[in-house]
């Protein structure tokens, strides 16, 4: 069982910064790649930035040099660092892994960027 639970969403204005995290509460305790997707209102999912186990990065190209995610396998916390924010960077973040061919995501946390 995988439980991860994401934090930190909120408003801000156009370049502000945010940063989201995602907790790995479960049981099963190991370093699996994660994920950070963001679905923009009216819009699909689509992946913002993942982070392999051994730590290796990419990102959508619309948020290179202002994102960047990273992990602390110590706590099972993924982070979403979001800097030089935009109002297209508005929407839900989810936090996601895949565990044994099995989808896991979290409840989503809402990011509105406005002035």
């Amino acid at each position: 069982q995988v439980q991860l639970v994401e934090s930190g969403g909120g408003l801000v204005q156009p370049g502000g910064s945010l940063r989201l995290s995602c907790a790995d509460s479960g049981p099963i305790k190991s370093i699996k790649p994660m994920g950070w997707f963001q679905q923009a209102p009216g819009k699909q999912r689509e992946l913002v930035a993942a982070i392999s186990s051994g730590g290796s990065t990419n990102y959508a190209d619309s948020v290179k040099g202002r994102f960047t995610i990273s992990r602390d396998n110590t706590n099972n916390t993924v982070y979403l660092q979001m800097n030089s924010l935009k109002p297209e960077d508005t929407g839900v973040y989810y936090c996601y892994t895949a565990v044994h061919g099995y989808d896991y995501w979290g409840q989503g946390t809402p990011v509105t960027v406005s002035s």
